[in-house]
């Protein structure tokens, strides 16, 4: 996979042509003295159960991956801690509005976006809610389904990071 970096011909400051690697994580700009580090976008994937212990999955309603198992979750935006973009995705993905919200794990992935690999970290919660929550799928969740955990299987879901990180989750739920 072609490195992030690769991507930036030019200084983003002075727009000099004289644009280096530094290190494998940053270029410099030869002229200005810019130094720009490629760190990782930090995202959130939510492990909805209910009282039944199913859990909530959605359909991507966008590539990549479109139409295959997903959890509600995403980017985290701007001046939001992770908590409050897992709360915001869960939103604006499913409708609900949930309360505790407990970090479970994280791991590397790169998304891929318009041609270009994000680098991101991805950090995964578990949300308990009622048997009687009101879900509507909206966004980037085409629909919604609740699956027993006995009937989860990852091969289902289309993005390879939400696969890895619902293996780990049913590992550790076993």
């Amino acid at each position: 996979m072609e490195h992030p970096l690769e991507k930036f011909a030019y200084c983003p400051i002075c727009g000099s042509k004289h644009f280096v690697i530094n290190n494998f994580k940053s270029k410099r700009c030869e002229d200005c003295g810019f130094v720009y580090y490629a760190n990782p976008c930090a995202a959130t994937a939510a492990f909805i159960l209910n009282e039944r212990d199913e859990l909530l999955v959605v359909r991507r309603a966008k590539d990549p991956a479109k139409g295959t198992l997903d959890l509600p979750g995403g980017f985290v935006d701007m001046y939001e801690t992770a908590e409050e973009g897992m709360r915001r995705e869960i939103k604006e993905e499913t409708g609900l509005e949930v309360g505790e919200i407990k970090y479970l794990f994280s791991s590397p992935n790169v998304y891929m976006y318009s041609g270009l690999g994000v680098h991101t970290i991805d950090l995964d919660y578990l949300v308990r809610v009622p048997d009687d929550v009101v879900v509507n799928a909206a966004d980037d969740a085409a629909s919604y389904l609740w699956i027993a955990l006995s009937d989860v299987h990852p091969e289902e879901f289309g993005l390879l990071s939400i696969r890895h990180a619902v293996e780990r989750f049913l590992a550790s739920n076993r």
